[in-house]
């Protein structure tokens, strides 16, 4: 049976156009190309025979693997430990005009000895289109380099170090240095019968090297963030900007496709697409970091859906969209893969693309205005475009939908997307206000007020004490921790205090926080899942505001001990603390920052109270 690594066994490198992850035993066992939402070239993590995979390794016995980031960038280092011998894999993709869209892409693994010696082996085997298509290979007769031709894209290798095929379809190699020497493999992919890329050179590989530490370095030299988990913030600050899609500012939910969040279960989502829930809330830990270029090119890029006009189905905004803003997200189930550890099915595209979720009214309402935001840089046009969103929201915000989790068990009255309404039109209406903005204020009032009342009234659980997931259960919903945060209730009023004491029983297991019990609401899917990470760092946000300062602090600790070996988190915990689901996921690091922010805030405000 094939040995599937832990999901989190990985590190992340990227262009800001693409990533690849690279497992700790030096394998790159997923990559698309020439985007996020491309057809995979290494799928190895969702079918170990079937996917592709390119794995540069130490060739010895007893082989102890340790992997790190080099130091506020995302270049990665693996490192081989022997009795004979200390190595390194170094790997990392060089960012030329990452904003220029482009089919070329390149990535540099750097194969060094620090101590001993040691010898590598080469294994690249490429599936093209998911591995559904074939492929022909080319080597050079020099025995340095090697060209693979899929459907749409070429793949050269270039290397210092002998390579050879045993079958005409992959290509092996091996080299054996001993401390001090180097040798280099160069992966480039472009459009099929593109110009060759440059010969590789030792000068070539030690400039790729220094471009790729200065960029990151200078990058996160304009954060603002000081507080007491500067490193860790870091690191979720770096994930986020490598899951955003730099030609267009948009940031795709995670990096992977098809990864479960039950081992052998059905929930296995594609999540390369840019969901507007998620890259709007990012946009506020964005600017509070500094990071205000990113979130401009974000706010840009959701204006853009607003003036496209209504989506197929007659709504202003669909809930998710490919990187280029096409709304075209057809689902399929890869019937040849057998998925992660035989979790299937394996789907690619999101069927849930065309579902009503009315809270990303909200959260798209509070990107545009988030410090002044459109009101400053959008203009006229860009005001209009938030009006005519809230005078449909006007008409459409007291319906059934499907919710912030994307149940496909039915439309229901979900009390997150009534919040999320209301937070639409006081982000409308205060903006109005302080900008003088034309607006049908009396109306968008009296439905902001309407919608607080019922959320009030139907949202709340006397039996409970809680407010509770929609208006027809007394089940509890995690998404709900954002009340106070979005300023619906205070941190301290009492029937927020009484519903994160209802959390506390309910959804909380050792800090880790559930999204909702699927067997008291169901879903409309089969199985069950972990703790939702995003959620836990949410309870942490909660819990400062409301003044449990030391248990919020506990929690954010206890959190990071699940992040692996490199920081990175995937959606959710499962039973025995492993990360399960689509990984990493830029929602789960967006969530780590704001937790961090908030609690630095509320431990600050205890200390100056101590005397």
């Amino acid at each position: 049976m094939p040995q599937y690594p832990p999901i989190a066994d990985h590190g992340m490198i990227g262009d800001l156009q693409t990533v690849a992850l690279v497992a700790s035993d030096g394998a790159v066992d997923w990559f698309c190309a020439p985007r996020f939402d491309s057809p995979s070239i290494f799928a190895a993590l969702l079918d170990q025979e079937r996917g592709g995979s390119f794995r540069i390794a130490a060739d010895a016995p007893d082989v102890r693997v340790t992997q790190l980031y080099l130091p506020d960038t995302a270049v990665l280092v693996t490192r081989f430990l022997t009795a004979a011998g200390v190595g390194e894999v170094v790997d990392l993709m060089p960012l030329h005009s990452p904003e220029t869209a482009t089919d070329r892409h390149r990535m540099f693994r750097v194969m060094r000895v620090v101590r001993g010696s040691m010898s590598f082996t080469v294994d690249c085997s490429p599936r093209f289109d998911y591995g559904r298509a074939t492929h022909t290979l080319k080597m050079a007769e020099t025995g340095d380099g090697a060209v693979f031709t899929g459907p749409g894209i070429d793949l050269h290798l270039q290397s210092s170090a002998p390579l050879w095929t045993d079958n005409g379809t992959d290509v092996q190699g091996a080299v054996t240095l001993r401390a001090g020497e180097t040798a280099a493999i160069v992966m480039t992919t472009c459009a099929n019968g593109a110009e060759p890329p440059e010969p590789l050179t030792r000068a070539a590989a030690e400039s790729a090297w220094a471009s790729t530490v200065d960029f990151w370095h200078r990058w996160l030299r304009t954060s603002r963030y000081r507080g007491r988990w500067r490193q860790t913030v870091n690191r979720s600050a770096i994930t986020l900007k490598l899951l955003t899609y730099a030609p267009t500012g948009a940031p795709v939910a995670a990096a992977t496709a098809g990864l479960p969040e039950q081992i052998g279960g059905e929930r296995n989502w594609d999540y390369r697409y840019t969901w507007i829930r998620d890259a709007s809330l990012s946009l506020g830990a964005l600017i509070d970091l500094g990071f205000t270029h990113e979130a401009n090119a974000f706010r840009r890029w959701l204006g853009e859906r607003l003036a496209a006009g209504a989506t197929d189905s007659g709504h202003p905004l669909q809930i998710m969209y490919r990187v280029d803003g096409d709304p075209k997200l057809g689902e399929e189930v890869l019937d040849h893969l057998e998925g992660y550890r035989k979790s299937f099915p394996v789907r690619i595209g999101n069927g849930a693309a065309d579902q009503l979720q009315l809270d990303i009214y909200g959260e798209a309402a509070f990107a545009l205005t988030h410090s002044g935001g459109i009101a400053e840089s959008g203009g006229f046009e860009g005001w209009q475009a938030i009006a005519r969103v809230l005078d449909w929201l006007a008409d459409n915000w007291d319906q059934p939908d499907e919710g912030i989790w994307e149940t496909r068990g039915g439309r229901k009255n979900f009390t997150y997307s009534r919040l999320m309404s209301w937070v639409a039109f006081a982000r409308g209406i205060r903006l109005a206000r302080e900008y003088a903005r034309p607006a049908d204020l009396e109306r968008w009032t009296a439905t902001r007020d309407a919608i607080f009342l019922q959320v009030m009234e139907r949202g709340w659980s006397e039996k409970h004490r809680a407010f509770v997931q929609h208006y027809d259960s007394d089940v509890l919903d995690s998404s709900l921790l954002l009340m106070p945060t979005v300023g619906f209730v205070a941190p301290k009023d009492p029937r927020w205090l009484a519903t994160l004491d209802a959390m506390d029983r309910e959804l909380v297991s050792d800090s880790l926080v559930y999204r909702y019990d699927p067997s008291a609401s169901p879903d409309g899917l089969r199985g069950s899942e972990g703790t939702f990470t995003l959620c836990t760092f949410h309870y942490v946000q909660a819990l400062a505001r409301a003044d449990r300062v030391g248990e919020a602090r506990y929690a954010f600790e206890k959190m990071l001990t699940y992040a692996n070996h490199v920081g990175l988190f995937a959606e959710e915990i499962g039973p025995t603390g492993e990360q399960l689901g689509n990984f990493p996921q830029a929602f789960t690091h967006l969530s780590l920052i704001t937790a961090a922010m908030a609690l630095d805030d509320a431990l600050d405000k205890t200390e100056a109270r101590e005397p």
